[in-house]
């Protein structure tokens, strides 16, 4: 009985295939040249593009390290004694950090300086996309890492000079949350408007009718908020 080979398997399964793959190929290619022309360019395009992703390393190890990336930034996780960098970082620090960046400052707003016209607690509106959001804190000049300004305020630097305040908005889905530090003039204050916006039990007891009242922590940061002038 003759032995069969490797080589010799492979041919026979190419003889096999030889005749459902002309099969193919015609139904596919289309019997004039014109449609042949086509066909072919087709097929050498898709074969390109699966080369460029899916046939390529660099894609996949790019591809992974992105997934990676998004799975450490839902988590919170980083490596030990690594330092964030670049625009995950400042996003992070919009939420609360330890430098007093972006509203985070546990200093004592008292006095509060008159030129500061907006309070804790008050309901607002961005003027530019007419979001509806809540003051949480206030800095009486900009304070933010310098990438974060030279990006923002590049062509406004008179902006770094004015009231900023850390606002909370609705995200785009129903839990969701948006963080934004705004100056004052892109800020107006709104009445009689209770969002519902996630996490403002954490900084506030409740809402009065006009504004929301603060919780004992951050009153004790902004004792002079809950007095309006007269």
């Amino acid at each position: 009985m003759p032995q069969i080979t490797g080589p010799a398997v492979l041919q026979l399964v190419l003889l096999l295939s030889a005749v459902p793959a002309q099969y193919f190929i015609s139904r596919w290619c289309g019997t004039t040249a014109v449609q042949r022309y086509h066909a072919t360019t087709r097929f050498l395009r898709m074969w390109r593009e699966w080369r460029a992703s899916y046939l390529n390393g660099t894609a996949w190890m790019d591809w992974a390290n992105q997934q990676i990336s998004k799975v450490k930034s839902w988590a919170g996780v980083g490596q030990e004694g690594e330092e964030a960098q670049g625009p995950l970082a400042v996003e992070m620090m919009m939420f609360d950090n330890d430098r007093g960046f972006f509203g985070a400052s546990k200093d004592v707003r008292s006095p509060r300086p008159p030129y500061v016209f907006l309070r804790v607690g008050q309901v607002v509106m961005e003027r530019k996309g007419h979001r509806i959001g809540v003051v949480v804190s206030w800095d009486p000049e900009m304070r933010a890492p310098k990438e974060w300004i030279e990006k923002m305020h590049s062509e406004a630097p008179a902006a770094e000079n004015t009231p900023h305040y850390k606002v909370l908005f609705n995200g785009p889905g129903p839990s969701s949350l948006l963080v934004a530090y705004l100056p004052q003039t892109q800020l107006e204050r709104m009445t009689g408007m209770r969002p519902d916006i996630p996490t403002l039990e954490n900084y506030f007891t409740h809402f009065d009718g006009e504004r929301f009242a603060l919780q004992p922590w951050l009153k004790q940061i902004f004792p002079e908020d809950e007095t309006e002038d007269d």
